[in-house]
């Protein structure tokens, strides 16, 4: 079965897709099997931590070290991670791996099943005035994860993302 895939990122806890809801990088994409899928997910979150740690570094160079977006710029050209690591710690007393997985890793959105409880107003056939109580439901949201999606636990841990019949 073909595997289909969308991604948008949002700016609020809003349902995607609303007109007044900015996003980008909007796709959706037809892929022949998992491991193709699964493949492209981790090229997505290996270019996010790329991208992510260059960020990083050069706005503290901007922000902390009084460069100019030019001079961060050039001053990161041909520079490898372990480079960008390097000037994270030595300049500005910061370890990389200890920013947040949101930064570092991305936001992973999947459909999972979430109680929800809602006070609604219930009139039982006795009763001519209702009373207010908690009902619980389950749906199926969409919840954002910040983890790492490149190795085999994630798939493990939601092995329906991947299942056949989902």
């Amino acid at each position: 079965m073909d595997r289909v895939m969308s991604t948008a990122l949002c700016s609020s806890g809003k349902a995607i897709g609303l007109k007044e809801e900015l996003g980008f990088d909007g796709r959706v994409i037809v892929y022949p099997n998992n491991q193709t899928l699964k493949d492209y997910l981790s090229w997505r979150q290996a270019d996010c931590h790329v991208n992510n740690l260059y960020n990083t570094v050069f706005w503290a160079l901007v922000q902390q070290s009084g460069l100019t977006p030019v001079q961060a710029q050039e001053r990161l050209q041909g520079t490898l991670a372990a480079d960008k690591n390097e000037i994270l710690f030595s300049e500005f007393n910061i370890n990389y791996n200890n920013e947040p997985l949101m930064y570092r890793k991305g936001t992973v959105l999947i459909w999972q099943k979430v109680g929800e409880v809602t006070t609604k107003e219930v009139k039982l056939p006795a009763e001519i005035e209702g009373k207010k109580m908690a009902v619980t439901r389950t749906r199926i949201k969409p919840v954002p994860l910040y983890c790492d999606i490149i190795g085999d636990a994630f798939w493990k841990e939601h092995p329906e993302i991947l299942d056949e019949d989902s």
